[in-house]
């Protein structure tokens, strides 16, 4: 009997395991190769992105970076107190602000006396800014006692000539095809050549508000109206935020209708930001009767607009301190409250506060809502309260891009990098809290 069972035993076929034999590896490699593709689709995916920002901040840096750059000619300017003060008052109140202007073409006339005819002094004036008087205005604003004396000053030349000294209109073009023609070409080449032409940093970009001429347009309004809309933002949506935030986790009771505030809180987040626009233009201009174009209404529509973002964001924080905490705190005979606002909160602010900026830093690019309720109002002068009519920089961004004249593109991209560059430090300040701030536990 051992004998024949033996050979049976030896004959039994070997049963291979589901982890071994070719089928496993053939898995294997088909897993390893599934790894390997989702890796190429990230990578891929990542060089698309990098290369669409990269083109984004060429196209930005090549049209934009120009607007930074000013070209002005030096003129001669004679100041006659005839001229801009007829009434003799001797006051700068008494002055015509308009022949300011007459001022500067004079100047042009006398360095071109060869210029007699009609048609030819006002191709001659084109090399001007039609708004240089308002510079030379500004110099005898701050300095009265040049009346009466022949001064030396750089004024800004005409978009038309500023555009070809910084190559954003080729002087070699045909002349149908240039804001130029040959003359006044030939003419600014004879100020090239006597060294009267030199381009200078454009402060007049970050001093001066809006203006329907490029030499004379900059941000300053729109940016003081960012700030204050900004303020007005922040001092709504951040301590109801957070106390929304602390009462929801902490304590409201868990029943059906908390859960249908949350999903609420949730839904709003998600909600097109035209909605809060029409909300406002509905709420506290056609019902409370505010102002138009006010840096009040504008940061109580924004603040609605960040408000789930705040209170999701806090909640989150809230969350992420460990129970031990508010234990620890209740059993050395703290109450509720107490626990929260002594320990939990303190706690939680670094993460509640990079939520904040995060949602400040969503709100400051925002622009429908913000036309809804007529932030879009061509001002000249910043506003000095939270009603006076006002811009904000996305909306000057949106103005300028509308504009036909080439020095307002090269504004626009140059306006974007500025916003740009303020969201990059709004976003590099909330990183920087969580980094200082952050708890391990």
């Amino acid at each position: 009997m051992t004998e024949i069972a033996e050979p049976m035993q030896a004959a039994a076929p070997m049963s291979t395991s589901r982890h071994t034999g070719e089928a496993a590896m053939k898995r294997l490699r088909q897993r390893y190769a599934a790894e390997r593709r989702f890796k190429i689709y990230g990578i891929l995916a990542i060089t698309f992105a990098c290369a669409m920002l990269a083109i984004l901040m060429f196209t930005l840096l090549k049209g934009g970076v120009s607007a930074f750059w000013q070209t002005e000619m030096r003129l001669e300017i004679l100041i006659d107190p005839a001229t801009i003060d007829p009434q003799g008052t001797g006051t700068p109140a008494g002055w015509d602000r308009g022949a300011f202007q007459t001022l500067v073409n004079d100047a042009l006339y006398r360095d071109f006396p060869e210029v007699s005819g009609r048609l030819e002094k006002r191709d001659l004036r084109g090399l001007v800014s039609p708004v240089a008087g308002v510079f030379l205005g500004k110099v005898l604003d701050k300095n009265p006692a040049l009346v009466g004396q022949t001064v030396e000053l750089w004024l800004p030349t005409s978009d038309g000539i500023n555009q070809i000294v910084k190559g954003g209109i080729d002087r070699d073009l045909p002349e149908a095809q240039r804001p130029i023609n040959d003359q006044q070409l030939a003419w600014f080449s004879q100020l090239e050549q006597r060294g009267d032409v030199r381009t200078t940093f454009n402060s007049t970009f970050f001093t001066s508000s809006d203006s329907n001429y490029p030499e004379l347009a900059g941000l300053l309004g729109a940016a003081v109206g960012t700030l204050l809309t900004m303020l007005v933002t922040v001092a709504i949506s951040l301590p109801i935020g957070v106390a929304a935030a602390v009462y929801l986790e902490e304590f409201a009771p868990k029943n059906k209708l908390t859960d249908l505030i949350e999903v609420n809180i949730n839904n709003l987040a998600a909600v097109p930001s035209i909605v809060f626009g029409l909300l406002g233009l509905a709420v506290f201009l056609n019902f409370f009767g505010m102002p138009r174009s006010a840096p009040l209404v504008g940061g109580l529509v924004l603040g609605l607009l960040v408000l789930p973002t705040i209170i999701i964001a806090s909640r989150a924080a809230l969350k992420a301190v460990p129970p031990s905490i508010r234990e620890a705190a209740l059993g050395m005979g703290a109450s509720r409250l107490q626990a929260i606002t002594h320990h939990v909160l303190p706690l939680a602010m670094p993460g509640i506060m990079t939520g904040t900026i995060i949602g400040m830093a969503h709100a400051v690019g925002e622009t429908a809502p913000l036309l809804m309720i007529g932030m879009n109002a061509f001002v000249t002068q910043p506003p000095t309260g939270l009603l006076d009519s006002s811009s904000v920089l996305p909306v000057q961004i949106f103005i300028w891009a509308d504009k036909p004249e080439r020095g307002f593109v090269e504004l626009t991209s140059a306006a974007i990098l500025v916003l740009l560059a303020f969201l990059i430090t709004m976003n590099g300040a909330a990183i920087w809290l969580r980094k200082k701030f952050e708890r391990r536990w």
